[in-house]
């Protein structure tokens, strides 16, 4: 598989985006981002996905843990 071009990466960064900006305005209702999602999975390369996925995962887990929202789960409590 070839390296994505300019304008398709370009292409891919905008459709994660606009996906993240609808999960961030639709928090309780993220089905309402489904077609943002298909347009993000059809522009991007599988491994892209993945990996904004997980970038995604962190940064609201580490924005949480720098606000003090954090709550460990009761499992890790009683490790």
């Amino acid at each position: 598989m070839a390296a994505p071009s300019m304008k398709e990466r370009q292409a891919c960064w905008e459709a994660r985006d606009e996906y993240w900006k609808c999960l961030d305005e639709r928090t309780e209702d993220a089905s309402q981002c489904k077609k943002l999602r298909s347009s993000f999975e059809s522009s991007c390369p599988q491994q892209w996905i993945k990996y904004f996925d997980k970038r995604r995962d962190y940064l609201k887990f580490k924005e949480k843990f720098e606000a003090g929202q954090f709550q460990p789960s009761k499992t890790t409590v009683n490790s």
